[in-house]
């Protein structure tokens, strides 16, 4: 036989075993990967239901879970440029003082709508403050539209208002002498809460008229001016504010420019024991309700 002959035949004998050798070997792979597979899978069911047993693991896999979710949508909303993502707070609104209008009295939305005027305020946190001026006026037996102008004098209406000797708030209320009445506020620092401020404030209000026999010469406790000869004119300004109030809820026009100092060709001077009632004591020229205020310290138990 030829030797090109043998050489071919040697040549495709060689082949038919490499064939062989690498089916055989691919078989053998594929029979291992699929064996891999079937054990990785059985491996993956029994941690499943191991970690399904057992309420510890369960809890903790959807803790890490859920933070994982968070971490990938807050970087999402951060590559949107969201400053506000982690800071939104769907309940913040329970803490907002503000009324619905729509659910106020005609006479209560008349009034805050004119205070919002006057005042340079919203009419929602007004319309709270008033709606809760007519509550807690009808609990403390005091007409609610003197508690309104009582804020309006002291405050403007503005929450966070001190003034320089301490008092704080809506109604002014000298915090640090009356801290016992924020207790079941939760602690003094409610007096920066609209609400809570006018219910204090409301409290120390009864006391004064209760102490001094009348509203006007409540008013003067309440400012501080029981142990001077005259209250600056705060006593005048605030009932005189409290007529335009009234007027205001029972339907007749007010100017929202309105002063609420009366006229001084209207007033007198007289003293606080002479007065009758329903009339203010007005200071003499020289008396001014900044200096009323400088003495507030040494009468501050009586506001």
């Amino acid at each position: 036989m030829p030797v090109s002959e043998l050489l071919h035949r040697a040549s495709q004998a060689a082949g038919r075993s490499v064939s062989v050798f690498v089916r055989d070997v691919g078989r053998g792979m594929l029979e291992v990967g699929h064996n891999g597979l079937a054990l990785l899978g059985l491996a993956a069911l029994a941690l499943v239901f191991f970690a399904a047993s057992r309420a510890e693991v369960r809890q903790q896999v959807e803790v890490h879970t859920l933070q994982w979710l968070q971490t990938r949508h807050e970087a999402r909303e951060l590559a949107s440029g969201n400053v506000l993502t982690g800071l939104s707070e769907p309940d913040a609104v329970l803490r907002a003082t503000a009324a619905d209008l729509k659910a106020l009295s005609r006479e209560q939305v008349t009034l805050a709508t004119w205070i919002s005027r006057r005042y340079k305020v919203a009419p929602e946190p007004v319309g709270a403050l008033v709606q809760e001026a007519w509550v807690i006026g009808q609990r403390a037996g005091l007409d609610p539209t003197l508690i309104l102008a009582i804020m309006a004098i002291e405050s403007r209406f503005n929450p966070f208002a001190q003034s320089p000797v301490g008092a704080q708030g809506l109604m002014q209320v000298m915090t640090r002498v009356h801290d016992d009445k924020y207790e079941s506020f939760g602690g003094t620092r409610a007096a920066f809460d609209p609400i809570s401020n006018l219910r204090v404030g409301v409290q120390v209000l009864k006391e004064c008229i209760a102490r001094a026999g009348s509203v006007q010469e409540g008013l003067r406790y309440y400012v501080g001016a029981a142990l001077l000869e005259s209250d600056g004119g705060y006593a005048a300004k605030v009932m005189l504010e409290q007529a335009h109030m009234r007027n205001v809820a029972e339907g007749r026009p007010v100017p929202l420019n309105a002063p609420n100092t009366p006229p001084a060709s209207t007033l007198r001077v007289v003293d606080s024991a002479d007065a009758s009632p329903g009339e203010a004591a007005i200071p003499a020229p020289a008396q001014s309700a900044s200096a009323v205020m400088g003495t507030v310290e040494q009468v501050a138990l009586l506001r």
